[in-house]
């Protein structure tokens, strides 16, 4: 093996939506594999924005903002623009993110981020800042599909909680064949899911039955324990899950899994 490019060789399939694969597929790149982009989801805005212009219309009423995403910093900030609001409409609310990559979104925008858990999951939130927003007012912009683990353990404790659509995931319109051809033919070395929705959308592509014989020899590479999950859920057995949870941490165990075999 190739220290340097310890990928050397290995094809490996990005099934994250296009405009948000570059990262993933650089970091491959540059450890030596050939990424194969797939997207099997498309991020998109919501059928209604009047929630979340509700809830930009009156941000005084908040004392914290979570945002657990890239997409749902991107899609608030839109919005915030086109209500013709800024920063400054911000400046007595704290924020909180899941992940330094939402932070840095953030951050990038000249917005400062008060608390990141050490663990990147929605149950790190309710456990290191949950009793300090008891009695409070949340806003929490977000797909429009998600976890409800966050807003119903913070509601147990007693904190008030808009949870608002940003943005929608959607099922990206591509055929399989081309992918189905080359699993067929074990040409595929790994596929890497960044998301819950990324598994369900590249699964539904597939007949149930034939799930276990297309990706029974190919590695499965999952961002965390919760993307995992939803590989478990659905029959199949996750070979790396990785321990930070971001594009550079999966990249990472990727790299450990092959240096390790």
């Amino acid at each position: 093996m190739d220290k340097s490019r310890p990928l050397l060789g290995k094809r490996i399939l990005v099934t994250r939506a296009q405009e948000q694969a570059g990262i993933l597929v650089k970091l491959l790149e540059e450890q030596g594999a050939e990424p194969l982009e797939f997207p099997v989801i498309e991020i998109v805005p919501p059928a209604s924005w009047e929630k979340l212009d509700q809830a930009i219309s009156r941000l005084e009423d908040y004392t914290w903002l979570i945002f657990t995403s890239v997409n749902g910093v991107r899609y608030f900030l839109q919005r915030l623009t086109f209500h013709g609001k800024d920063l400054r409409n911000l400046k007595n609310i704290r924020i909180c993110t899941i992940g330094p990559g939402t932070a840095d979104a953030l951050e990038k925008s000249g917005i400062q981020v008060h608390w990141i858990p050490d663990e990147y999951k929605a149950e790190a939130i309710v456990e290191g800042l949950g009793k300090e927003l008891i009695g409070q007012r949340v806003l929490l912009p977000r797909a429009e599909i998600a976890r409800d683990l966050l807003p119903e353990q913070l509601k147990k404790l007693g904190v008030e909680i808009d949870v608002v659509t940003a943005y929608r995931t959607v099922q990206a319109t591509h055929s399989a064949d081309q992918i189905r051809t080359l699993l067929q033919a074990q040409e595929v070395d790994m596929i890497t899911f960044t998301s819950s929705s990324t598994v369900r959308n590249f699964l539904n592509l597939f007949e149930e039955g034939e799930r276990v014989k297309l990706l029974g020899r190919t590695l499965l590479a999952c961002i965390g324990p919760i993307t995992a999950e939803t590989v478990r859920k659905s029959g199949l057995s996750p070979h790396i899950v990785a321990s930070e949870y971001t594009i550079p941490g999966l990249v990472r165990a990727i790299v450990e899994y092959y240096r390790s075999v």
